[in-house]
């Protein structure tokens, strides 16, 4: 018999006679506030089975312990940026090219929002995102990079002074709207259009309040607003109230006056 075939063997002799200690025909076994008798009792204490390291690994990959991995995910998010400050949210490509309008956009509202006490927080990828963290490092702001785990991997950019990277996109978007006093959209994609309209469900619904959207490009954006009005309001799918939480301009300091106002609320 090998000492742990040994030790396994004294440890269900130990619980067998705490169950004739009692009067009992069965093992039994207290496991933290647990008893277990009879089958159930394991020949090994907890601290026994967290310190070895034979076993199987697929445990890693079961839904028990992703649900532990989120949980991580918002202790650390949450502890990074509790002591932000005032910021705002703000959104656009990564395929922005460098030296290109919307680029010089994004730079030129990263540092209004920073010159106007503003943190700015991004997705922390390159195009827009980037540019925006540049102007907030230009102004003097906090520039936040929240990034995302994808198959095709980007990093953080180099203006970002807070980088936190997430697995999981609905952990993210919990960032990006806890920690932010309203969101400025650039030109963008999907990914972008996914943070629009989940920023724009939670103002409807009013799980969250006080928060201006605000969508930068008016020749970029006129198109859905008009889709928006004319096909979702139109065929009653949405009331004509809703429009009003959007705020279309082109003006940088129409942008930043609209989060200044309504930080101030």
């Amino acid at each position: 018999m090998s000492s742990s075939d040994a030790e396994d063997a004294a440890v269900a002799e130990n619980a067998a006679a705490q169950g004739r200690t009692h009067g009992q025909a069965w093992p039994e076994r207290q496991t933290g506030p647990v008893v277990r008798r009879r089958g159930q009792v394991q020949p090994s204490t907890t601290d026994q089975r967290l310190l070895d390291t034979r076993g199987p690994s697929d445990w890693v990959h079961q839904d028990p312990w992703r649900v532990m991995r989120i949980q991580s995910e918002f202790v650390e998010g949450f502890g990074s940026l509790a002591e932000l400050g005032p910021a705002v949210s703000v959104f656009g490509s990564a395929r922005t090219q460098p030296g290109s309008p919307d680029y010089e956009t994004g730079v030129g509202i990263g540092r209004a929002l920073a010159e106007a006490g503003f943190g700015v927080i991004t997705g922390g990828g390159p195009g827009s995102m980037e540019a925006a963290n540049r102007g907030a490092v230009e102004g003097g702001g906090v520039s936040v990079g929240l990034g995302i785990e994808l198959p095709f991997e980007q990093g953080l950019n180099p203006y970002v002074d807070i980088g936190v990277n997430f697995r999981y996109f609905f952990v993210r978007k919990t960032m990006f709207v806890k920690y932010a006093s309203g969101f400025i959209v650039l030109p963008g994609g999907f990914g972008t259009l996914d943070e629009l309209f989940e920023a724009l469900t939670l103002v409807q619904t009013r799980k969250v309040t006080r928060f201006p959207i605000v969508l930068f490009g008016t020749s970029y954006w006129q198109g859905l607003i008009d889709w928006v009005r004319h096909t979702v309001v139109d065929g009653g799918k949405a009331s004509a109230i809703d429009l009003e939480l959007l705020h279309l301009t082109d003006d940088v300091d129409e942008a930043v006056a609209l989060m200044t106002k309504e930080a101030a609320t």
